[in-house]
């Protein structure tokens, strides 16, 4: 069935619900060029002032599953995936994609890269020499039933329609409707194949959504575009008001990683890495003490062997930049406040991230909390360390640290890291 796409543009702009056949098309049409870009945008307007019913936004997630393949992940193990919303020194899928992994559960972890203030997974990996992002489908199923673990780029062929609606959105000014974040999110992971899904959704100034409501609502609709879709999904409500450990960039993250998988590690990147562990292993049916067996060193040793299974050594020595500046405390007393924000911009601007896709990245770069809301600090003492390999960029990077932080003599009561979570 064909339609005008002027037709579905009015409907969902003078606040109708698109049928079935309508989004379809639209999806159909849109991934083969036939509804031009320009009428998408005006779409994806209308979308995100009148929103979509839980049923469009589901069929609308499906259209764009299937645009392109689902991968057919036939393993022995059962098959559990996780998602973040993206944050500031969020590393845990590096400790948790190895950490399930070693409970027994088979871990399709198809990651993405850095854009803005948020760091992407793939950058991460990529700074251990000679590990590789692309894979093919056959390798990963390879790795899948040998390691347990794989951590790489989406293939060409899973949702090609979101790819194309991903980047249209980002100039359009319609990123944020949450119809369109969630089947975003939700096109992608389903076509992955796992038969567990846990997101974690991260709420605060670092994070994509600010305030509870909003990251709310959007775990809501990406719970149930899983339940609709027959994957057994929850969501975790975690706090992204400070930064997740104490490393914010790509090596340095890397770094920090391997600390929790030696057994060591900041408490809330263990904390998150764990509670994360216990809700996939739950959703898999697996009855195992993720702590436990993050202590024993059981998961650093499935790390190794993934790392090694992608071309990296993980025995060879990190990146390190070229140059370091130290932040200083302005006072004595307790930090009380380290924005998440400011410091994800602070090691964008200092070349952790990117501002384009095609940007490259300094694997070097980033920028290392040497205290935490709550220390007691000495004034002069050294507060964050900057890195980077372009002196000239420290400057943009202490712009972006003002107002950041800040010191005084009252106590901080600190927010639980995880706020609830969201079961389907």
């Amino acid at each position: 069935m064909s339609f005008s796409a002027v037709d579905v543009i009015r409907a969902k702009r003078d606040g109708l619900t698109l049928s079935d056949a309508q989004i379809d098309w639209v999806i159909d049409a849109y991934t083969r060029g036939v509804v031009a870009d320009e009428q998408m945008s005006a779409l994806a307007m209308a979308i995100f002032f009148n929103g979509m019913t839980p049923a469009e936004t589901a069929r609308w997630t499906q259209a764009m599953i299937s645009s392109g393949e689902r991968l057919s992940l036939q393993v022995s193990r059962p098959t559990v995936d996780k998602h973040s919303t993206g944050g500031v020194g969020d590393k845990i899928t590096l400790p948790l994609a190895p950490l399930v992994a070693a409970c027994g559960a088979a871990v399709p972890q198809l990651s993405g890269r850095g854009l803005g203030h948020t760091g992407g997974t793939l950058d991460k990996l990529e700074s251990i020499p000679g590990w590789r992002a692309a894979l093919s489908t056959s390798e990963i199923l390879s790795q899948l039933s040998s390691v347990g673990a794989v951590v790489c780029a989406a293939t060409e062929g899973l949702a090609p329609a979101d790819r194309k609606l991903y980047a249209l959105r980002d100039v359009t000014g319609t990123v944020e409707a949450i119809p369109l974040i969630a089947s975003s999110i939700m096109s992608k992971k389903i076509a992955e194949g796992a038969e567990s899904l846990v997101l974690d959704v991260k709420v605060g100034s670092g994070a994509f959504m600010k305030d509870l409501a909003s990251a709310r609502a959007l775990a809501e609709a990406l719970v149930a575009i899983g339940v609709e879709h027959g994957v057994r999904v929850s969501a975790l409500l975690t706090d992204m008001s400070v930064p997740l450990g104490r490393a914010v960039g790509n090596a340095v993250e890397v770094a920090e990683s391997v600390d929790v998988l030696r057994g060591g590690g900041p408490s809330d990147v263990v904390e998150l890495t764990v509670a994360l562990a216990a809700e996939m292993l739950s959703l898999a049916g697996i009855l195992a003490d993720p702590g436990a067996v993050l202590a024993s060193g059981e998961a650093y040793e499935v790390w190794a062997r993934m790392i090694r299974a992608q071309g990296g050594d993980p025995d060879a020595p990190l990146p390190v930049a070229a140059h370091r500046h130290v932040v200083e405390a302005p006072a004595s007393g307790i930090l009380s406040t380290l924005d998440a924000y400011g410091v994800g911009v602070a090691a964008w601007r200092l070349g952790a991230g990117r501002a384009r896709k095609e940007d490259p990245v300094q694997a070097g770069a980033g920028v290392m909390c040497l205290a935490k809301p709550g220390d007691v600090v000495e004034a002069g003492q050294p507060l964050l360390e900057l890195f980077t390999d372009t002196p000239d960029a420290v400057e943009g990077a202490l712009q972006a640290l003002e107002g950041a932080y800040s010191v005084s003599d009252d106590e901080v009561e600190r927010s639980p890291l995880v706020i609830d979570t969201i079961r389907g």
